[in-house]
């Protein structure tokens, strides 16, 4: 799979996978495991390395939901940043320690990036929807 294809994947499920800070009761870490899954089969790799990088990142967010949602979006934003980073790094570190890429591949660092830059318009999106879901 190259390496457009691959960046597409993690940029697509990193940033659904937000969706913790809006409904942090209706999806949770089994989500977090099965869309790990689906991820690790879709690209090839190694059983269960994306699931458990989006199972750590469902964990700090679930457990800093509360804190996080204080903040407005653009301060949300910036640490989600850093939280796509250690995700995404993670996921790197993994695939480069199981021999699958080469550690020169720094390409996913796009994807912290564009995560963070689209949060504020995604955010106003999901409070939308946990408004429906509690009105429900």
């Amino acid at each position: 799979m190259g390496a457009d294809v691959r960046l597409l994947l993690d940029y697509g499920i990193a940033l659904p996978s937000r969706a913790w800070l809006a409904l942090p009761y209706r999806v949770g870490l089994g989500f977090a495991w099965a869309a790990g899954l689906l991820l690790d089969v879709l690209e090839g790799t190694m059983l269960g390395l994306n699931a458990l990088t989006l199972l750590i990142v469902a964990y700090v967010t679930l457990s800093l939901h509360q804190r996080l949602r204080m903040y407005n979006p653009i301060q949300q934003s910036g640490l989600l940043f850093i939280l796509a980073l250690v995700a995404l790094g993670l996921s790197h570190w993994l695939r480069v320690i199981s021999g699958q890429i080469e550690p020169v591949d720094s390409m996913y660092l796009l994807a912290a990036f564009s995560s963070a830059a689209i949060w504020p318009a995604l955010f106003s999106l999901l409070r939308s929807l946990r408004r429906g879901f509690i009105n429900n």
